[in-house]
């Protein structure tokens, strides 16, 4: 097809993974599919895809790109998706009024260029075609990647945006068009340093998000369920916005088990202590 050469080989070095979350039309991940191979991104993974996979319509819509849609990986929820991921961008047009950091793509695009390079594993999430992503959803993100749009004309679909964010991936080390690829930061010099661990992955977060909310439940945190959905997408944001490492979620999985432990003991000492005033007044 017209401005593909057939003579280069694909790079499939380490990128970040395209996550189209509840995806309605085969044609719309077929053309995802090619905006990410025109940029270097080539996994894809798919959460619960409204008309099921393998999709033929995917296939022929990737005019060539099918190396992507082959190899798609498919979850039934966006948890499982995510598990053996560090950092998330969730892509929105939207405003959310949750408190959580917003970024343009060029930004994203350096931040993904040093983490990447770092040897983390990083993911974009691109919601559906009508309604995005919903609030839990992007709660499980680590930052909002909002682009600058005509506010009277804000929608974008799907391959618009996987093309936005596959080319501010890809700009900076475009070496077949005779640009120079920079030099990516190291992990040495300035900024956080991390000896002897690591960014803690999405299913570690899960898990501690899951195991605080069980404890939660139990000590009566939650006044009411109506309003539980609501507080836990506060509680994974306060959490998410620290970027956690592995040893810091194993802390405060620690540092929670030992609270538990505590209150269990204070109250096995009170139903003692009652039942010893009981036989002592019997």
């Amino acid at each position: 097809m017209a401005g593909t050469d057939k003579t280069k080989n694909q790079v499939l070095g380490p990128a970040p993974i395209a996550v189209l979350v509840s995806p309605q039309l085969g044609e719309n991940i077929g053309t995802a599919a090619r905006a990410m191979a025109n940029f270097g991104l080539h996994e894809m993974r798919l959460v619960d895809p409204r008309d099921g996979w393998p999709n033929e319509k995917a296939l022929t819509s990737s005019s060539g790109a099918n190396w992507i849609i082959e190899k798609a990986s498919v979850h039934e929820s966006l948890e499982d998706c995510l598990k053996d991921v560090t950092y998330v961008y969730a892509t929105t047009a939207r405003p959310r009024g949750m408190i959580k950091e917003v970024i343009t793509p060029e930004q994203a695009g350096d931040d993904m260029r040093a983490r990447v390079a770092r040897g983390e594993k990083v993911a974009i999430l691109f919601g559906r075609e009508r309604t995005g992503l919903s609030n839990d959803e992007i709660s499980r993100a680590d930052v909002i990647v909002t682009a600058p749009v005509n506010p009277a004309f804000a929608s974008i679909n799907i391959a618009q945006a996987v093309l936005l964010m596959s080319y501010e991936w890809y700009k900076d080390q475009a070496e077949s068009l005779g640009q120079k690829t920079p030099e990516l930061p190291a992990l040495e010099g300035p900024g956080l340093q991390t000896p002897d661990t690591r960014p803690a992955t999405k299913e570690e977060l899960f898990g501690f998000f899951d195991h605080l909310e069980h404890e939660l439940d139990v000590a009566g945190f939650f006044k009411t369920e109506a309003k539980k959905p609501g507080m836990m997408i506060n509680i994974r944001n306060i959490f998410g916005r620290a970027q956690l490492m592995e040893q810091e979620v194993r802390s405060l999985r620690g540092i929670v088990s030992s609270l538990t432990r505590a209150h269990e003991k204070r109250k096995e000492q009170r139903e003692q202590e009652r039942a010893e005033r009981e036989r002592d007044e019997g």
